[in-house]
């Protein structure tokens, strides 16, 4: 990306926008804590849906995890947030260090911050963690209008710490099983000379800690300074920035079926928490740096310009060992046990300018009330990922592994391959319109992407794109405001159909919602119900030979219902969610790993009186059984018929005690107390996944 640093320079006068309300009394989450203020940043102007309108007046499904619920809940990362989300698996793929991989509908999505994509291609950048996030929103269903390419799914949007008028000083100390050690401070204050219009933010983390397994440590470091000034009334700038490492192992092991999910010849099984990398060559180190320009200008009475820029370089050594895979439905371990060593070892980068910048206008004619969001966004990525794969690079044995039989540094280097890099640019332009006419609010929207992408050839594949949204809702009475909605994405795919010689089209979604959002009247409590039906096209044909023509005539359909509840009574916290997705491949089997049945249930409590200062707090969540389907390969006893590999629902419970005094605060939490075992899905390829065993971690915190 040669031009990015001039880019960068554009960009911070060109920057882009985010929006969304999560302070208006309609959309907060309840707070019960009259004697705990958490601190924030202005977070009125920057949400997943780019406007101000409560998520109660919202003509969608979105949901929020605050700090709050990091604290109480004791979330680390995003897997541990979105556990009690309705409508998200995740930890999908079990224990694992390299990174969240949670799906929304059934469907994996792209993660963002700040309101532009954050991570860009796979395994090539450090795993978030929430210390520096003051929210996680969940926005749920197509978002082309919104921001241009990606998962009908939604996306997830971080939204990190920032500035605030105001003055803050916080240190953190944490204690844990695997031999544990963290510290984390978060330091807030008016930058001197500036007259109260400058501030500056600090927020850094420092961990080290074993884990479940005995040979995968980590190593993390995050530093994060911010910069907030207003010039004038009508003038805000802030500068974010993020400097992440973090040097540790996979977590995965890639365990094989035969001797986990299923019986093994000699009856013998495999230790879940077994090692199967090489010790000294297995590691995932990365690193990460992001500099974000966040700007709003009033321009006039109701006419606003906002906009954020960012520029982004990440890059990470990713080596792993693992049992060899062989066709579906051939074990991959012979009856002593042996299994072919596989080596793979990557080091993968990633280089991104994102701007999104646009006009909002607000204005009321003949009674009826409009909002106007008109913006630009541009999007120029580079990844680039050169690797080794050495298939047999030795034995291991999976019932007693020794690590000797493996292939030199010299054969893994004369193994690599320089892979071209990745180019992608896109640019999207786009207009909503909020109406709000006595007690509906509809809204509307159209947006055109235009993207180009380039990968080692002279002729890049061009892709273009129309995607519309709108949706309907009624501000009923009793609290009561039931909506619908229609939504698209669209996605590119690389690669030509052999019959027509043509670049093969955009994956595409659509999805109908309609749902019902009840405000408790006189309450902090609200209770959310949505159903939805999406369609996604454009997917690889089943029926398609190789090679052959007809590529892109596959379907998936998922259909679905969601319960979300926020329930705040007097001390007592519920948070509530149900889950229930049917869904279908393009082979007409069900989407890989995905339940039909999800639930969760964490309720705190705040005492008072002579107990003042305690809280105590407790979750359920339950998993239903998921699946994974796929065609027997040859050497099995019947090459190309279905194989479907079942895992069983889990239920786990979490826990949390806590109690502050003055400004101190202590607390202990623990995830899986009971350290239930069990496979969090099973691929039909030949392999499971272990879930996270029992974390206990205790936090004393200062705060003032």
């Amino acid at each position: 990306m040669s031009r990015s640093v001039l880019l960068l320079g554009v960009s911070l006068f060109a920057v882009a926008s985010p929006a969304v309300a999560q302070q208006s009394s309609g959309q907060q989450r309840p707070s019960v804590d009259s004697e705990e203020i958490i601190v924030t940043g202005e977070l009125e102007r920057f949400g997943a849906t780019k406007s101000d309108t409560p998520i109660l007046e919202t003509a969608r499904s979105i949901s929020i995890e605050t700090e709050r619920d990091f604290r109480d809940k004791g979330f680390e990362t995003l897997d541990d947030a979105l556990a009690y989300t309705a409508g998200v698996t995740a930890e999908t793929y079990g224990f694992d260090m390299r990174g969240d991989f949670a799906t929304i509908r059934g469907l994996g999505v792209p993660e963002y911050r700040d309101n532009l994509q954050y991570l860009f291609g796979f395994y090539n950048n450090p795993r978030p963690d929430l210390y520096l996030a003051e929210q996680v929103e969940v926005l749920k269903g197509p978002t082309s209008v919104l921001y241009g390419a990606g998962s009908p799914g939604g996306i997830i949007n971080v939204v990190t710490k920032r500035p605030f008028d105001g003055t803050l000083f916080e240190v953190r100390g944490r204690v844990g099983n695997f031999d544990r050690y963290e510290a984390m401070t978060d330091f807030n204050t008016a930058i001197p000379g500036t007259g109260g219009t400058g501030f500056f933010r600090f927020t850094g983390l420092y961990r080290n800690t074993g884990t479940q397994i005995d040979q995968v440590d980590e190593e993390k470091i995050v530093i994060a300074p911010s910069f907030s000034a207003q010039p004038t009334d009508s003038t805000t700038i802030t500068l974010l920035t993020n400097y992440t490492s973090q040097k540790t192992d996979t977590g995965h092991q890639f365990l094989p079926l035969e001797g986990t999910l299923l019986p093994h010849v000699s009856g013998r099984e495999i230790d879940p928490l077994a090692y199967f990398g090489k010790p000294g060559f297995n590691r995932y180190d990365s690193e990460s740096v992001t500099v974000t320009l966040i700007a709003e200008q009033g321009l006039a009475e109701g006419l606003n310009f906002e906009a954020v820029g960012r520029y982004s370089a990440s890059n990470a050594i990713y080596n792993q060992a693992w049992p060899a895979f062989l066709a579906v439905g051939v074990p991959r371990i012979d009856a002593d046990g042996d299994a072919a060593w596989t080596f793979y070892a990557s080091d993968a980068r990633s280089e991104a300018l994102a701007t999104d910048a646009r006009l909002r206008w607000e204005f009321t004619t003949g009674g009826i009330e409009h909002q106007v969001l008109g913006g630009v966004q541009y999007q120029d990525v580079m990844t680039d990922n050169d690797s080794a794969y050495i298939f047999n690079g030795g034995t291991i044995n999976v019932f007693d592994p020794t690590y000797e039989d493996a292939p030199t540094d010299a054969e893994i280097a004369a193994a690599f391959f320089r892979a071209p890099s990745n180019f992608v640019q896109s640019t999207g332009l786009y207009i909503n319109d909020q109406v709000t006419a006595g007690p509906f609010i509809v809204t509307g929207g159209v947006r055109f992407d235009w993207v180009t992408n380039r990968t080692g050839r002279a002729t890049p594949q061009k892709d273009s794109a129309t995607s519309f949204s709108g949706g309907v809702l009624y501000r009923g009475p009793f609290g009561l405001s039931p909506y619908v909605s229609y939504a698209e994405s669209f996605q590119p795919v690389l690669g030509i159909d052999r019959d027509t010689l043509a670049a093969f089209e955009p994956q595409e979604g659509r999805q109908y919602e309609a749902g019902l959002k009840w405000q408790i009247p006189d309450t902090r409590s609200f209770v959310t119900v949505a159903a939805f039906d999406i369609e996604q096209s454009n997917l690889p044909n089943p029926q398609a030979l190789p090679g052959g023509g007809g590529q892109q005539l596959g379907i998936s359909t998922i259909r679905g219902v969601e319960v979300e509840g926020n329930l705040a009574i007097g001390g007592l916290l519920v948070d509530a969610n149900y889950s229930f997705l049917d869904h279908e491949n393009p082979n007409g089997f069900r989407l890989a790993s995905i339940p039909r049945h999800q639930a969760s249930l964490f309720a705190t409590y705040r005492f008072a009186g002579a107990l003042d200062g305690f809280r105590l707090g407790g979750g359920v969540r339950y998993q239903g059984e998921n699946e994974s389907s796929g065609f027997n390969g040859v050497g099995t006893p019947a090459p190309g018929t279905p194989l479907i590999i079942a895992v069983d629902g889990h239920t786990v419970a979490d826990a949390s005690i806590g109690y502050r005094w003055s400004n101190w605060d202590l607390s202990v939490n623990a995830r899986n107390v009971t350290d239930e075992q069990y496979f969090t899905t099973c691929l039909a390829r030949g392999d499971c996944y272990p879930n996270e065993r029992r974390t206990v971690i205790a936090t004393v915190g200062y705060r003032m």
